[in-house]
């Protein structure tokens, strides 16, 4: 079975509480996809995933072949833009929301056994 250690942090038992509490992870919940350094490349690597998307990106790098080249070049990368831009803001205010959600139950109050 697993064994549970219950240390009170109290007045002498400070340091052996410390020193055993370093041992283990918290227990904070994060449902929360994103961070700020990898929400960029992150979303945009789910956002490619999808195919719709993939297929506006092949017609924009193949109208910057010459040859092929039926619009102005930064006309065609207008509804990718768009798309992306539209999809990664809806991402982030749900990520964000997430996160708040995360802190407020993060920081309820607990009863804390105590003899």
């Amino acid at each position: 079975g697993k064994h549970r250690i219950v240390i009170p942090c109290l007045g002498h038992f400070k340091e052996e509480y410390e020193k055993l509490s370093k041992l283990y992870t918290n227990n904070k919940i994060r449902t929360t996809k994103y961070t700020l350094l990898n929400f960029l490349p992150r979303n945009l690597f789910e956002q490619f995933h999808r195919v719709a998307n993939l297929y506006f990106l092949f017609l924009v790098v193949l109208n910057w072949v010459p040859l092929v080249e039926a619009f102005q070049k930064e006309i065609t990368m207008l509804p990718l833009i768009a798309v992306l831009t539209i999809i990664a803001v809806k991402d982030g205010l749900e990520d964000y929301s997430r996160y708040k959600m995360d802190k407020q139950i993060n920081n309820l109050l607990t009863k804390v056994y105590s003899r």
